[in-house]
């Protein structure tokens, strides 16, 4: 059996660790960071490199859902293999069920060292406002997107040094008046979906399939997977 892996360079500490726990020898296509917040770019992206590939049977897919991403993408050549979360917080945490249980808990942010370094996310958004409107002015404005938001979870997947982030995201939360807090995150649904089983946390999509919302239904209400979008919830 054949696999290729695509992924995100935003979970590359974690999709490293995983291959190295599970010793597959796939390679991995890496699809550039920062287009998350445009999923017509990401999903144009996404296709252009999985209709590239041939000679393989399966394509494993290290995405979620994301912000509709997925939708109209098939594979000409191969099937692909998608776990059923709506986005990469949820396939580090190990379920969409553990995202849920976080967001239900209070109003919650997430980061990774990944997405603090790869994506435009709040965080830099709040060092860009400091540097143009200085730092009163910027803390303003974040505590007024950010109004329905009560902490920063800092998820700890083990794949890189928290040391490393630890201080910048607990800074940003204390500035914002916001709780902060670390969590443990699972590697096990990464590595289950690099060596199977493949059961009901993911989809099998045969050759030249197109993705619709019916795919992502078993699990997730379209109001769901749509507001999920990006890293915060």
């Amino acid at each position: 059996m054949s696999s290729i892996i695509v992924a995100c360079k935003t979970i590359h500490n974690e999709i490293e660790k995983a291959i190295a726990e599970t010793q597959v020898t796939h390679p991995v296509l890496w699809i550039e960071s920062g287009l998350h917040n445009w999923p017509d770019k990401l999903r144009a992206k996404l296709q252009e490199q999985i209709s590239s590939i041939d000679n393989v049977e399966y394509i494993i897919m290290a995405f979620g859902y994301c912000g509709n991403s997925l939708l109209g993408v098939q594979s000409p050549n191969a099937k692909l293999v998608i776990p059923r979360v709506d986005d990469c917080i949820s396939l580090l945490l190990g379920s969409y069920r553990k995202r849920q249980q976080l967001s239900a808990e209070m109003g919650t942010y997430f980061l990774t060292k990944g997405w603090m370094e790869y994506e435009n996310n709040i965080l830099k958004e709040y060092e860009r406002c400091v540097v143009r409107y200085g730092q009163k002015r910027a803390e303003h404005v974040m505590k007024l997107m950010l109004e329905n938001y009560k902490r920063v979870v800092l998820i700890d997947t083990g794949a890189y040094n928290l040391d490393d982030c630890l201080d910048r995201s607990c800074n940003f939360a204390c500035l914002l008046g916001l709780q902060h807090q670390v969590v443990p995150g699972s590697m096990e649904l990464l590595k289950k979906l690099f060596t199977g089983p493949w059961d009901d946390e993911f989809l099998v999509v045969p050759p030249g399939e197109v993705l619709t919302f019916d795919h992502f239904r078993t699990d997730l209400s379209i109001t769901q997977i749509n507001t999920n979008f990006g890293f915060s919830s």
